[in-house]
This record gives C-alpha cells, sequence and structure tokens, in this order.
C-alpha cells in the first residue's frame, strides 16, 4: 500500500481518537502542561511505530503515509503533532537509513515499537551551523562511548522521552574533530528545565536540556563525521524527514483554520443585509484565496515525500528543495491562518478561541530549521553557486 489515494488514515487515527485529543488541546494550551492522555492513547495505537517495518512490530508506513496522518493529527492538536514529530523525525531517519541498506538506527525501530520516545536533542543557543557544528562538548570513552556536556534548547517531548537523539564535537580525538551522533537515556546526568512558557505550541514541552556528562554507550554511537556539510545518509535523513515532517504539521493547521474559517463564514449573519457571511463577495474571495494556498501545499508535500520514499536523486538540489519545502508550507498556513481570524472576525482574538490558538501555534513554523534566511540561502546557493569570499 504506496499510494495516497488508497491510504486510508482513520485507520491510524480513527475519528473518535482524534475528536478526544481535539477536545483536550485547549485545555493543554491554557495549562502549560504535556498532554500526556494524547501520548498514552497514540501509543495504545501503535502511533510511534507507524514507520517501524512490520517485521519489527510497526505499521511499516512510508513517509508519504506518515506526513498525511501528521496533517491530520495537526488539524486536532498541533502542539501534539509537533511533539510526536520530533519523535517520528527518528523513526523517519531509521527508515531512511534501512531503506540504504543500513541498520545503523535498529535498535531506534525496536524501542519504537515497544512504545519507547525518542526525543530530538540537536538545536543549541546561537548554533546556526544546526547539524553541521554544535557547542557540545562529546568526550570519548575508553570504551567506545561518549560523554556529551551542553545545552540543548527546543527539545520537544521533555517531560517523557526514553531517549535523547544528539550531536556534540569531538575535540580530543586523533581524528578530530568530529561531529559525534549518538543516543543517551534519561539519567541524572540530564537535566530539564522547567523554562517553557511560550506564546503557542505550548504542549510540546520543548524544555531546555542540560547535558552534564550524560553517557552514550558504544551501540548508541551513531556516527563519527568530519564538522560541516556532510553527504552521509544520516545527515539527508536528518534533514529530509524532519523538513518533511515539520511541512506536514503546518500543513495541517491550515486545513484546519480553512476548515474552522468555513464554519464561520455560514454561521454568521450580517446585520446590514441579513444574509450569512458566506455570500459576502469579499468573505467568499477570502475563503477562496485560503482553498487556492492550501491546495498548492498538498502536491509539493506529496511529490517530495513519495521521492524521500523512492530514492529520487535530486543531486545538489535536494537541501534546497527540502527548505524550500518546508519554508513555503509554513508561511502558506501563516497566510491562511491569518486570513481565517478576518473571516472568523473579532471572537478568534480571545486565547480561548480555537482560531486564536492556531494563530499563535503557527508562527512557531518560522523559528524552525531552515528559518527563511537559512532557506533563501540555501536555495540561493543551489542555483546560484556559493558565495565568493
Amino acid at each position: 500500500m504506496d499510494a495516497v489515494s488508497d491510504f486510508d488514515p482513520a485507520r491510524y487515527l480513527p475519528d473518535s481518537l482524534i475528536e478526544r485529543i481535539r477536545g483536550r488541546a485547549a485545555g493543554v494550551d491554557a495549562d502549560n502542561v504535556f498532554p500526556d492522555e494524547d501520548l498514552a492513547e497514540l501509543r495504545e495505537a501503535g502511533y510511534l511505530g507507524i514507520l517501524v517495518p512490520e517485521k519489527l512490530g510497526g505499521a511499516g508506513l512510508s513517509l508519504t503515509q506518515a506526513s498525511v496522518l501528521q496533517q491530520r493529527l495537526a488539524g486536532a492538536a498541533p502542539a501534539t503533532a509537533l511533539a510526536i514529530n520530533m519523535h517520528l523525525v527518528w523513526t523517519g531517519v531509521a527508515k531512511v537509513l534501512s531503506d540504504r541498506g543500513d541498520d545503523a538506527l535498529r535498535f531506534v525501530q525496536e524501542g519504537a515499537a515497544a512504545g519507547e520516545v525518542f526525543a530530538f536533542g540537536i538545536s543549541e543557543a546561537g548554533n546556526d551551523l544546526v547539524l553541521f557544528g554544535s557547542d557540545t562538548a562529546a568526550e570519548p570513552r575508553p570504551d567506545g562511548g561518549y560523554s556529551f556536556t551542553g545545552t540543548k534548547i527546543f527539545t520537544s517531548l521533555a517531560p517523557v522521552w526514553d531517549h535523547l537523539g544528539l550531536h556534540g564535537l569531538d575535540t580530543t580525538s586523533e581524528d578530530a574533530p568530529k561531529m559525534v551522533f549518538a543516543f543517551v537515556d534519561r539519567t541524572d546526568a540530564v537535566r530539564t528545565r522547567d523554562d517553557w512558557d511560550t506564546v503557542g505550541m505550548r504542549g510540546t514541552q520543548s524544555r531546555t536540556t542540560e547535558l552534564h556528562g550524560a553517557i552514550a554507550s558504544p551501540d548508541r554511537v551513531v556516527r563519527r563525521l568530519s564538522p560541516g556539510p556532510n553527504p552521509d545518509p544520516l545527515v539527508f535523513g536528518i534533514f529530509s524527514v524532519f523538513e518533511l515532517l515539520l511541512a506536514s504539521v503546518y500543513t495541517g493547521i491550515a486545513r484546519r483554520a480553512l476548515d474552522v474559517a468555513v464554519v464561520a463564514a455560514q454561521s454568521r449573519t450580517s446585520k446590514k443585509t441579513g444574509l450569512a457571511y458566506s455570500q459576502d463577495p469579499d468573505i467568499r474571495w477570502r475563503i477562496a484565496e485560503m482553498a487556492l494556498s492550501y491546495d498548492g501545499m498538498l502536491p509539493q508535500l506529496e511529490a517530495i515525500a513519495r521521492d524521500i520514499d523512492e530514492r529520487a536523486d535530486h543531486g545538489g538540489l535536494w537541501f534546497a528543495k527540502l527548505s524550500g519545502l518546508k519554508h513555503r508550507a509554513v508561511t502558506s498556513a501563516k497566510a491562511v491562518v491569518d486570513e481565517a481570524m478576518l473571516v472568523a472576525g473579532g471572537s478568534s482574538y480571545f486565547s480561548r478561541s480555537e482560531l486564536g490558538r492556531l494563530y499563535r501555534d503557527v508562527v512557531a513554523g518560522m523559528f524552525h530549521p531552515s528559518d527563511p534566511e537559512s532557506a533563501h540561502s540555501t536555495v540561493a546557493a543551489a542555483w546560484l553557486g556559493p558565495l565568493t569570499p
């Protein structure tokens, strides 16, 4: 089952589950807590293993299908979808690698199928090198493992993760410097700050994580790579799956905003004309503009997801395509939510309003890698070549 047209997302995210998750989203946002009930139900439904091969206990879905599911989940609770995204990134990277004959992340697949949660610990304050550099110290141990000391920011799933996938810089080995990608468990060497009090996406609980000599055992050290851009499949896997699933979440937000705006237009009545706002030419234009934007988001998502699944070769344009995918999805989603707010009127400005929450949630997309500056720089380099010294 590969075709999206033949894929039934309700099999993995039934309507009843979606409605329960949607019903909890406002409370999670207002209370600034992690959606524990959402995670419990998603784990029970096997959602943590949707990208894990069937032979290892998962659902064996493609990235194309996972994208559709994440859009559906984001339409119910964007913060829940974004939090789960970070777990799915690692299972997606494991799939990208295994599809190419590399089983370095088989333990991620096995753990996810068993209900374990994997978090994404890459972001660091002020580190615009992202995957290509790190301020976290990775110190080699005699047994071949590493200890990590540093600070990671925006660690989604902070209260609940079992394993943290991260990177650090080894500056002491004979072949240093090397970027080290590994996984650490939750121990006393990992401290989570209670500092997540944001405008939106509050349920992700993407808190700051302090590493004080957190140890990755030798079998959890996945790669040692030279700093800077690298063609290693792990780097491609992280970047491609991260951008794809982020774009999926924000596309889901756009669809939900469009649906809510349509209901608002049909249910509001003009005192001036006595007609529903759905009969107002200006409102109809806004709805049409939203739908036009949303319709354009779907083909690019499916095309890029399918290309990753089918191992298409875009050569030097891959990173430009992935950066562009995420950038377009976020900017389009934000524009759709902006229009939805105007269609629904002043009531949407209240924090208790679903559109008000979507408005706050969608802003977070601008801060994820690739941010607008990075996306434009990547695309310019792909088409014009690097800047001359």
